[in-house]
């Protein structure tokens, strides 16, 4: 049979991951010549052999690529015949402006784990890694991904590493980040600002006795430093509490294995996919009572039913782990409250030496700071809820013109956006910009992103909001377009983008906060919208927030405000702990405030009649974490419970009717539990209803929803099992973020959008 050649361009997630040696495999398997390279842009194939082999190398490519690796698009033409001694793997082209999508960070694989058991160069070296794992966005600073344009230029290769560098039969070829003991980064430990030891053998002996002795200490990882301690020690739990002023936000625990992880939680097939994938998220995972076994610190998770787990996924947590006599450590991100995650080794010293027990660092530069991801099985689904490390920069694939577009994000929880083609990339977890560090790194990151993906910034998209940092920072950019976006149509518009969805849809946006075009605060939104603009159909009655933003953390204010709307000043003889616990001057003084609308800004939000109820049942009164009140509520469902209190639609959605009720059922001596389930089943109630009646109106049967509100694993399942029986087509987040981490998202979608029908 006559040979024949073929050009193939190979888009999407196919550089650092093992692509072009993956290539050469199959190329050489199918007995084809040619060649393979990367660009900035692609991968690009010639290939000639006979059309049988070639069909065969072209099915292998599509179903057999590396496990990190995600191909968007394979094209092909047939091209003039060459003829090749051989299959071989060419240099990187840097061709153009366009880009190809760079590897996030991936877990140490199972290959590299016994290479640091064989004796040699890599016996318990704590940096092992291959084409097929380590780290890749971290140490990046430009494209095409070689090694000279990483963290790791600094260290030159060994003549042993060199030759496994340039063998495409081996798996370290063209592995950028590949190093051993004899030329690679390294370990060194601190007690004090002293050094007292760079043998990573003696470190992981030290650091095994720390954790062991209840201390607690500052360790370099991939993305950022971590303070680690013994996850059963009471006493180091509260420790690491009073070192990062975290009074309750619950801590993330790394456990041993997968096998010591489920006698502490509740794990099914769904979840133990993302525990065990390469990406290594943290996993939210109902917690379990251990019987019989060592009993994990209290302090972990401030007595929720939740706990964030996560496996190792660095060569030194598994030497570490070969050393531990625990199970189990926290493992939380090293920074203070209202600061980044730290990266910077002397800052790290100066900062942390005179708090912890030990400081163990590395000299190999992060470039890209990451925290570690987290993710919630809902509906048999994975939901990221911070998109960092394993999943950042991977786009998300819009069907949209993003070209040139930056969008700025929201206030908390902030990820910024920027558009490539019809990609959108979403920034890594920034977090809340209410300080100057995390600030700062917002914006370095900024300019990081517009340089790495060779970003033209042509129109910038920013919230309504003008005092929101991420909106100053947009406006003083420079002298480009900008398009103003309301926050709870970016939420639905961000759902949509993730969906290619691009048509009018009723938005359901329920969250704590977002600025209106009233003027007030909402938070509730029933929306009839497209990507272009939208119509507020109805949401929960206003009602005033005392203290404005403090009220989010004194949840008792808003309660207070409930029940002088319902009850007027009679609420005051009730019988309820929450008029026992705070200062009777205090709740006076609130009453004072909304009589006299001082500091009293009007809200639908949902979050804060979340806040409310929690308070009623005197779960929280003042938040010791952001959405406390809610998360608490959620924690106490009892899945069998089905009755619901009543409410009232009409222009707005009032709950006069339910707070009322709840108020009874609080007298009578209601379990909490069954007061909680029924306030959620009310709420499902409320979308069901007010959705049902804007489709008899609108003949709109596509239903999205977002916002913060929607983390909650009972709403959002209940909700969606609701519509669906009325045969609702419902979509809701996975890949992006339905908190405000996905607010940038939906700014950049609106932004194309409206470009779009201008140059109509």
């Amino acid at each position: 049979m006559r040979d024949i050649s073929l050009e193939v361009v190979v888009t999407g997630l196919v550089q650092g991951v093992g692509f072009r040696p993956f290539v050469y495999r199959i190329a050489t398997k199918s007995k084809l010549a040619g060649w393979v390279l990367n660009t900035n842009e692609n991968v690009k194939i010639q290939v000639t052999g006979t059309p049988e082999n070639i069909e065969s190398f072209l099915h292998s490519l599509k179903n057999e690529s590396p496990q990190a690796a995600a191909i968007d698009k394979i094209s092909t033409q047939t091209i003039a015949t060459e003829n090749f001694e051989s299959f071989s793997i060419h240099g990187s082209h840097d061709v153009s402006d366009e880009i190809t999508e760079i590897s996030p960070d991936i877990a140490v694989c199972d290959e590299c784990l016994q290479d640091i058991d064989q004796p040699g160069s890599r016996l318990n070296y704590a940096f092992v890694n291959c084409t097929n794992c380590g780290p890749r966005f971290t140490i990046i600073q430009d494209l095409p991904y070689d090694r000279a344009k990483t963290t790791m230029k600094s260290f030159a290769m060994c003549p042993d590493c060199h030759t496994e560098y340039k063998n495409v039969l081996d798996r370290r070829f063209h592995a950028q980040p590949t190093a051993c003991s004899i030329c690679g980064p390294e370990y060194e430990m601190f007690i004090g600002k002293k050094k007292i030891s760079a043998d990573i053998s003696h470190i992981i002996n030290e650091v095994s006795q720390c954790i062991e002795n209840g201390e607690v200490l500052l360790i370099k990882g991939l993305g950022g430093m971590h303070l680690a301690c013994d996850a059963f020690s009471e006493t180091a739990v509260q420790k690491l509490r009073d070192l990062k002023i975290r009074e309750g936000k619950p801590f993330a625990v790394m456990f041993r294995d997968i096998e010591s992880l489920k006698l502490y939680a509740e794990v099914n097939a769904i979840e133990e996919q993302s525990l065990i994938s390469w990406r290594r998220p943290i996993v939210l995972l109902n917690q379990k009572n251990a019987i019989n076994l060592p009993v994990l610190a209290n302090g972990l998770n401030s007595g929720l039913n939740l706990l964030g787990v996560i496996l190792p996924y660095m060569p030194f947590h598994y030497l570490l782990f070969r050393n531990l006599k625990t199970n189990a450590i926290v493992l939380t991100s090293g920074n203070f409250s209202s600061e980044p995650i730290l990266i910077d080794n002397e800052l790290a010293l100066e900062h942390f030496s005179p708090l912890v027990d030990a400081v163990i660092l590395h000299n190999r530069d992060i470039y890209n700071r990451t925290d570690d991801s987290v993710v919630r099985i809902i509906g048999d689904k994975e939901r990221v809820f911070r998109r960092s490390r394993g999943y950042v920069p991977t786009p998300v694939r819009t069907a949209l013109n993003t070209e040139g577009i930056l969008a700025f994000g929201a206030e908390l929880t902030n990820c910024f956006c920027v558009g490539k083609g019809q990609k959108a990339f979403l920034s890594q977890h920034i977090g809340d910009l209410q300080g100057l560090e995390t600030t700062l790194f917002y914006e370095k990151t900024l300019a990081q992103f517009i340089q790495l993906f060779r970003v033209k910034p042509s129109l910038l998209a920013v919230d309504m909001h003008l005092e929101y940092v991420s909106t100053k920072t947009g406006l003083r950019l420079g002298d480009y377009p900008v398009v103003q976006v309301q926050h709870h149509h970016a939420h639905i518009a961000s759902c949509m983008a993730e969906h290619h969805l691009n048509e009018k849809v009723i938005g359901v946006a329920f969250d704590g906060t977002g600025y209106g075009t009233d003027g007030n605060i909402w938070g509730s939104e029933f929306l009839v919208c497209d990507l272009n603009d939208f119509t507020r159909v109805t949401h929960f009655d206003y009602i005033p927030m005392p203290g404005g933003d403090l009220a989010a953390e004194e949840t008792w204010r808003t309660a207070v405000s409930y029940l002088y709307k319902v009850f007027g000043t009679g609420f005051l003889s009730l019988e309820l702990l929450l008029l026992k616990k705070i200062d009777p001057e205090k709740i006076r003084l609130i009453i004072q405030m909304i009589d006299r609308n001082i500091n009293c800004p009007l809200t639908s939000g949902a979050g804060r009649l979340f806040d409310c109820v929690a308070s009623l049942l005197d779960l929280v009164q003042v938040a010791t974490f952001q959405a406390e009140g809610p998360m608490r509520l959620e924690s106490i469902i009892e899945n069998n419970c089905t009755e619901s209190y009543p409410f009232t639609s009409g222009e707005t959605i009032r709950f006069d009717k339910t707070i009322r009720c709840i108020v009874e059922d609080i007298q009578l001596g209601i379990d909490k539990a069954t007061i909680s389930t029924k306030f959620h089943n009310t709420i499902i109630s409320a979308i069901f209803e007010s959705v049902n009646i804007i489709r008899q109106a609108e003949s709109i049967n596509k239903v999205v929803l977002s916002g913060g509100v929607f983390q909650n694993k009972y709403l959002l399942e209940g909700t969606t099992a609701m519509l669906l029986s009325t045969n609702f087509e419902v979509y809701s987040h996975a890949s992006v973020p339905t908190n405000d981490g996905g607010i940038a998202l939906g700014q950049l979608a609106v932004a194309s959008k409206r470009r779009e029908l201008l140059c109509v």
